[in-house]
């Protein structure tokens, strides 16, 4: 059975659709840098960390984040999740 995990696509997509990038999400909401380090790699918040994303984003939790499926025998589609989301920081 495949494995949950975070994602934050939805996230980065609401950012580019808003010309935001992470700075300015970061800026803007007060959130630490390690909280940023986070999301780029799917990795697990505290909801009050979300709910100030969603604050200055004013959107709902369920719009910046998901849970997707992954299977955990396979290392190339666990680092292709972790890879898109750091490449976007790259990017923006």
């Amino acid at each position: 059975m495949p494995e949950k995990s975070i994602s934050y696509n939805k996230l980065w997509k609401l950012l580019i659709d808003k010309g935001m990038n992470k700075g300015d999400l970061k800026r803007l909401s007060g959130i630490s840098t390690t909280s940023i380090a986070k999301m780029a790699k799917g990795q697990n918040l505290q909801l009050d960390v979300l709910l100030k994303v969603c604050k200055v984003l004013n959107c709902k939790v369920e719009e910046i984040i998901e849970t997707v499926d992954i299977d955990l025998r396979d290392p190339k589609q666990h680092n292709q999740n972790i890879e898109r989301s750091q490449n976007w920081g790259d990017k923006h």
